[in-house]
């Protein structure tokens, strides 16, 4: 089997696939252009093709369904089509590379998966359950926070048991944090001024600022004894501070940003109640009006490691490289962590060799692509024979 499905991967067919999708400029929250080019794809393909809302009508999500004759349970490959807010780069094939904008980050795994159902609807392989193959728009922070995903897992587009094509192939994570940013504005009433003429009845904004440093690092000692072997402690950063305009001036506000991390069984509701209690406090002791934003990115993301389609994985990756994938932590936030959080879906993420996300310079292997696209469709082999709902 292992051989069969090699040879049906197209590589030819698999690059013209990222090179079309990259091609597309599809900046977070305007993806629709590059949802529409896949959707075309698959429809000369002669797959049927879904294009549900999901709450974000500028850009369609796209899903297709290849289904076996005989029941049994469904693996989806779910990826996203935007990018960040970074100059467009175009497509090019050098060296045994693709770049260009997401061809990283994740254009070119989201294609590898496409390839992987191309082979399972070619070969005939598939003799049980389903695939269910998902894209969608604003995953990238801070443009977007997986809403049109929460919303297609809402309207039932969710497998039972996923494969993400994110550029990490050098570990199975098993668990991750999750996280969120804050802004803090800290205020007094009246306006900037000298210093010398500063009203002596109104408190200092940076003196404030400096307590607020001070309280969310004794909070963070204090979370680095909620902590995971493999992806650390829980964590509460500050990553910048502004006040004034010039040395001498006695400003009005003063703004803070940073994140706060949390390990799988930390809520956010939780996390967002104790960091809020803590401005109340720091607002009722300094005089000062606090107000913060706190913006939610993904809940933390734990994978069992004794779930079928873990066993399904490792076994189609042993097939194609000679060994098993060894485990580790997740070092980011993806879409893996929104499907354990809503649903207890069992995500594992696994993508290409690829560099420079997030970047002007963003890279895939080719022959990465393709070594994907054959693990994806003999993970769908392996996991879709099994008993529905293990």
């Amino acid at each position: 089997m292992a051989d069969r499905l090699k040879q049906a991967v197209d590589r030819r067919r698999l690059i013209d696939t990222v090179v079309q999708l990259v091609s597309v400029p599809s900046w977070t929250g305007e993806a629709g252009a590059a949802a529409d080019r896949l959707a075309d794809l698959l429809t000369a393909d002669g797959f049927a093709v879904e294009r549900p809302v999901a709450g974000h009508a500028a850009s369609p999500a796209v899903a297709v369904r290849l289904n076996a004759n005989q029941p049994g349970p469904t693996l989806q490959f779910n990826g996203h089509l935007d990018t960040v807010h970074l100059p467009f780069v175009p497509p090019q094939v050098v060296d045994g590379r693709i770049t260009g904008s997401g061809a990283s980050d994740m254009k070119g795994g989201t294609a590898a998966a496409v390839e992987a159902l191309r082979v399972l609807r070619d070969t005939g392989a598939l003799a049980a359950g389903s695939v269910l193959l998902t894209a969608h728009d604003l995953h990238e922070a801070p443009w977007g926070r997986g809403q049109q995903l929460n919303q297609l897992i809402a309207d039932g587009y969710v497998g039972d048991a996923v494969l993400l094509p994110e550029p990490l192939c050098d570990r199975l994570p098993t668990v991750g944090r999750g996280g969120a940013t804050w802004k803090v504005t800290i205020r007094r009433h009246g306006p900037p001024v000298h210093e010398v003429m500063r009203p002596m009845d109104e408190p200092s904004v940076i003196a404030a600022g400096a307590r607020l440093v001070d309280r969310l690092g004794r909070l963070n000692e204090r979370l680095a004894a909620k902590s995971d072997p493999a992806a650390g402690s829980e964590s509460a950063f500050i990553g910048q501070i502004h006040s004034g305009e010039i040395f001498n001036q006695y400003p009005q506000e003063c703004r803070l940003e940073g994140t706060r991390r949390w390990l799988p069984g930390t809520s956010r509701g939780e996390v967002e109640g104790e960091f809020r209690k803590l401005l109340a406090e720091l607002e009722q002791e300094t005089g000062t009006t606090v107000s913060a934003e706190f913006i939610f990115i993904r809940d933390g993301f734990f994978l069992d490691q004794g779930h079928p389609v873990v066993a399904a994985f490792q076994q189609a990756f042993a097939a194609t490289t000679g060994q098993a994938l060894p485990l580790g932590p997740k070092p980011f936030m993806d879409d893996g962590n929104t499907f354990w959080a809503l649903g207890q879906v069992p995500a594992i993420t696994h993508g290409p060799s690829a560099g420079g996300q997030h970047t002007l310079a963003e890279w895939v292997s080719i022959d990465d692509l393709v070594r994907v696209a054959h693990v994806y469709a003999l993970t769908a082999v392996a996991y879709c024979g099994r008993p529905a709902n293990p």
